[in-house]
């Protein structure tokens, strides 16, 4: 029998949050090695619960849950998530527009499948989640990255995006709050965003599942808010502001102008119909989550514990010489630049998987999410206080030994 090789449409394919260096991970676990693992935003890992009461939601309506439901999903979390984008200022939506899935990701999949035909563009942020990237790919479409701009607080380019719009672009991919970067983008940019929509005809993808993790006071506006005529989906989950990433509950809502856009709103019907529905367990979260008490608050607030865990990842990473990073308004994470002139790094994923064996800290590089040069990495500030400074501790001896090789 001839060797199975994978499909040529993984060719492209890469999502190296999960990849070669968790793989690494892994096996060192394997061998008794304890990893302390700030490549995911997986929050129950480092002991945040979903909140009790989604919990016993859930529970209470199992025994209603072992048939299919609706393939966009039950009743009363559709109605939750319609109410939640009319607080949103989202003009316009009925339940139809709504659609249930196994989390974001399955229906950010969903969505580029049923809009890209082979060589359709889609912009993306850079550096993005690299989901979007990997699924633009397998749905037969050309990823196109513009540029985000550390200098200006990874705001993206509004010139960039325009520069890179072709007659074969379908759509753009704003990710407010940015993950890996943890930007919150302004209004002004928002609406200069839908701008250019409306004048090129583009679909705006919105991903807004970071919506609720926001530091500072600064405030979230649903990109979908700014405009009833260009055509927004928005995709949102519990996953983040609910810590309830296991139960893959997200949402996805279609707003604007659907007259133009029904061949497509077809396509999605489709695509949910032929996966059946999203697991139903999960579906009885969301109404729940959605109307009751809001526990993201008292952790992004000052003195909870993710506003306190940021500042000191912060503080602690810019410490070290040759390591700078905007400090994030929002999500989990931080991205911080490597100084090239203190840090030469050819292979960053190599570099990190060095890092791994030698400190027994797991990180993704920068090129995972797609940005061009080996010189940035993701941190997740997620673990408790005593173990993210013992985490970023070992992360400093091991690039100071870097340094002190390169001298």
């Amino acid at each position: 029998m001839k060797p199975l090789k994978k499909s040529a449409k993984l060719a492209n394919v890469l999502y190296d949050i999960r990849g070669p260096i968790m793989d690494a991970a892994k096996q060192m676990e394997e061998e008794g090695q304890k990893i302390i693992k700030l490549n995911i935003g997986n929050l129950a890992v480092f002991g945040f619960d979903a909140p009790e009461e989604v919990q016993q939601d859930m529970i209470r309506n199992l025994p209603a849950s072992a048939g299919y439901s609706d393939s966009k999903g039950i009743f009363a979390a559709r109605k939750a998530v319609m109410h939640e984008t009319q607080k949103q200022g989202i003009a316009g939506v009925t339940l139809d527009d709504i659609y249930l899935g196994n989390g974001a990701s399955e229906l950010i999949a969903m969505a580029t499948n049923a809009l890209l035909n082979d060589g359709d563009e889609l912009l993306l942020p850079a550096p993005d989640y690299p989901l979007w990237t990997a699924v633009a790919s397998l749905s037969g479409g050309r990823p196109v990255h513009y540029l985000c701009d550390e200098d200006n607080g990874w705001m993206p380019s509004i010139d960039d995006i325009r520069a890179k719009i072709t007659p074969r672009t379908k759509g753009i991919v704003v990710i407010n709050p940015n993950n890996p970067t943890g930007a919150l983008y302004s209004d002004d940019l928002l609406r200069s965003i839908v701008a250019i929509a409306r004048e090129h005809g583009l679909v705006i993808f919105a991903d807004e599942v970071y919506d609720k993790v926001l530091y500072d006071g600064v405030r979230h506006t649903a990109i979908a808010s700014l405009s009833k005529d260009v055509l927004t989906l928005t995709f949102n989950s519990l996953s983040k502001s609910y810590r309830s990433c296991g139960y893959r509950a997200g949402w996805l809502v279609v707003s604007g102008d659907k007259k133009m856009a029904r061949d497509y709103i077809e396509g999605l019907n489709m695509l949910s119909n032929m996966r059946l529905c999203a697991n139903v367990p999960g579906q009885w979260a969301i109404q729940t989550a959605l109307g009751g008490y809001q526990s993201i608050n008292d952790l992004v607030s000052p003195g909870g514990r993710l506003r306190r865990q940021r500042d000191l990842a912060y503080e602690l990473i810019t410490s070290i010489p040759g390591v700078s990073c905007v400090k994030p308004s929002a999500a989990l994470y931080m991205f911080p630049k490597l100084d090239p002139k203190v840090y030469p790094i050819e292979d960053d994923r190599q570099f990190f998987l060095e890092l791994l064996k030698e400190t027994k800290v797991m990180l993704v590089q920068g090129t995972g999410f797609n940005w061009a040069t080996p010189d940035h990495f993701r941190i997740v500030f997620l673990p408790h206080e005593e173990d993210l400074r013992e985490a970023v501790n070992r992360i400093a001896g091991f690039l100071e030994r870097y340094r002190n090789r390169g001298a």
